[in-house]
Parts: structure tokens; sequence; C-alpha cells
């Protein structure tokens, strides 16, 4: 089993799209194993973000993730990270396959909704700075037979 972090970003939030985001991920067969919704602080932020020090884009993304709460989620399930990432759909939503969260419901790159892991080691960086892993939880789904093989 993989593991991966997503986040419901303050844009997300703001339009009443938390619930939305998870249902994809649930009926895409991922397992939640960990949910807060918390208010990102600029330390935190920058501890996240911190691979973007020295871009041009640095500062307004971190004054963006902590302009708002955020739903912050952590799945696991076979090849969680790469599903999630399909899921979500390409950064800029003009990309996005259609059908992916970002192609269907975000307009432009800078409002793109969700923030997902994109590798095993940045997922495991990420889901411990949002959770503790006494936070997380293991457990099994009476459907995971008709879904992991």
């Amino acid at each position: 089993m993989e593991r991966t972090l997503f986040i419901v970003k303050p844009d997300g939030v703001q339009r009443g799209l938390i619930g939305e985001c998870l249902s994809r991920l649930e009926r895409r067969g991922l397992r939640l194993v960990g949910l807060k919704f918390m208010q990102i602080t600029p330390e935190l932020a920058a501890k996240h973000y911190a691979v973007h020090l020295g871009k041009s884009f640095y500062e307004k993304l971190i004054g963006y993730i902590t302009s708002g709460p955020v739903a912050v989620m952590a799945w696991e399930g076979p090849n969680a990270i790469a599903l999630a990432r399909q899921t979500m759909g390409a950064t800029a939503p003009g990309q996005a396959a259609p059908g992916s969260i970002r192609a269907d419901l975000a307009v432009e790159i800078g409002r793109n909704l969700v923030h997902g892991s994109d590798s095993p080691e940045t997922a495991a960086f990420e889901i411990g700075l949002y959770f503790p892993e006494d936070e997380l939880v293991s457990w099994k789904r009476e459907t995971d037979k008709w879904i992991f093989e």
C-alpha cells in the first residue's frame, strides 16, 4: 500500500468543493486514512514549499496557501500517488484531462483547487508535516476485496 497527501486548497474550500474532491478519491477506490480541517501557518507553508524557495512564485504561493482554511487528507491504496494525481489533473487546468478535478472545476493555475504529493519521498515528507503517525488510521473496508487484488 502506498500513501499520499491531498489538500483541498483555500479556493476549493471557499467554493464548497471539499466533498466533491473527497468523493472523487473515494469513488476512485482510495482509502482515507487521515483528515483535518486547518489553517496552514506561514511557518508550516515554508516547510511544505521549501523546494520552491527562491522561485519567482514562492511568496505568492505562501500567501495563497495561508489565505484561508484547507482540508488536508492522507489516502492509501496501490499506486495511490499516481491515482490521486490523475484524479486531480495537470497543474494547469487547461491542460488537465477531461473528468479530472482541475479540468472540470478550475480555470487558472493559481487557483487550481488541490495539491497532491508527486512521489513516495514527497508523500512521506508531506504526510509527516501534517499528521503525526498516531493521527493516521489504518483500517480495512469490506469493499477492499472488490477494489484491490
